[in-house]
């Protein structure tokens, strides 16, 4: 097993343990907070030294100033604005200095414990990222995710999303696909073997599937643990309804399916996927939102010049693999379905009712 702890005699004691980095658009508003419940439940042991790095890539500089004010220890990484969660995640890794990193949003709130218990899985040197079990804020008695699954025909779907927290509290640290982009922690090494972070191309979105998948290429395991909670608004940051969004989504999911599903499975899973596509756009269309859909699937044939180079990278990876490369999939399930028609609402969908 692995100490978490850096080695005193190698001088390690210098460099934090964790580097905590939240990539911010909307600043203050969401970040204060959140920054409240970290630093209240930051761990004091001097052998757990933790650096939070803001990531700001919103407009003016009112979020750098007032956390020059309210919270100095806080560093800050400066963007020009609107560069995507990607861009904006990967400054504030490129800037973290610990040997672990947690990509937090800042629609998060933090609970006792947290650091520690994400940690712990480290010990197991193979492990490449922990994802906690995040639970509704609104409804914290409800799970939005328990790390992430994906299907052969390319759906990925939250693990748990909707059900009680209770089927999900006493749950072993187990494999899962991906690690929640809202909330896990990654080991830095392994983020620096598979590329540095998350796909810039990608902007937003499928992005921690993908890293996901690119972590497993390099043999790393992803797991989950019930004994790390957080607290997340469901969409507080962005709107899904958007047609934008929806059209980046639709994109995003083809370019990560094609470029990540090794030989032998992408040939049992192209008929599932061409399946899903069909149902996916059939719903679109009933519900006048095929339009951003269809659009989404023509930018990601623009990039077919591109998917032998993102799959000979994958590929590269799993030659110099720290274990043989595996990838927990199946096919799916009914319920899979049913939790994300029965899905918690999202926070942006309760602002615009209480505007009316």
């Amino acid at each position: 097993m692995e100490p978490l702890a850096p080695d005193e005699a190698s001088g390690g004691l210098s460099r934090p343990v964790c580097s905590i980095v939240i990539p911010t658009y909307h600043g203050r508003r969401l970040l204060e907070p959140c920054l409240e419940s970290l630093f209240r439940h930051l761990p004091r042991d001097p052998a757990l030294a933790c650096e939070v790095v803001v990531s700001d890539n919103g407009p003016g500089e009112e979020t750098r100033q007032w956390l020059a004010q309210a919270h100095p220890r806080v560093r800050v990484v400066r963007l020009a604005p609107g560069q995507g969660f990607c861009r904006a995640a990967n400054a504030g890794i490129e800037a973290a200095r610990g040997r672990f990193i947690q990509v937090l949003n800042d629609d998060t709130e933090l609970t006792p414990g947290w650091i520690e218990a994400g940690l712990e899985p480290f010990r197991d040197p193979t492990v490449g990222a922990v994802t906690p079990l995040v639970l509704v804020r609104a409804t914290p008695e409800r799970v939005d995710s328990a790390g992430d699954s994906y299907s052969l025909a390319g759906w990925p779907s939250k693990r748990g999303h909707g059900q009680s927290v209770a089927r999900w509290a006493s749950r072993p640290v187990e494999d899962v696909m991906s690690a929640s982009g809202s909330a896990s922690f990654y080991r830095a090494e392994a983020l620096q073997a598979t590329g540095g972070g998350f796909d810039a191309s990608l902007v937003s979105y499928y992005e921690d599937v993908d890293l996901g998948f690119r972590l497993r290429w390099a043999g790393y395991r992803v797991v989950f643990t019930p004994h790390c909670r957080v607290l997340h608004d469901i969409s507080a940051t962005a709107d899904h309804r958007s047609p934008r969004l929806q059209r980046l989504m639709a994109r995003n999911a083809e370019l990560v399916f094609w470029s990540n599903l090794p030989a032998r499975k992408l040939a049992l899973a192209f008929l599932p996927h061409v399946g899903l596509v069909l149902a996916q756009a059939a719903w679109r269309m009933a519900r006048l939102r095929f339009i951003p859909f269809y659009l989404g699937k023509i930018d990601a044939a623009r990039e077919l010049g591109r998917l032998s180079a993102r799959r000979k990278l994958r590929a590269g990876l799993g030659r110099n693999a720290v274990r043989p490369p595996h990838f927990p999939m199946g096919l799916g399930s009914i319920e899979d379905v049913v939790n994300h028609l029965r899905r918690p609402r999202e926070t942006s969908a309760l602002r615009d009712e209480s505007r009316a």
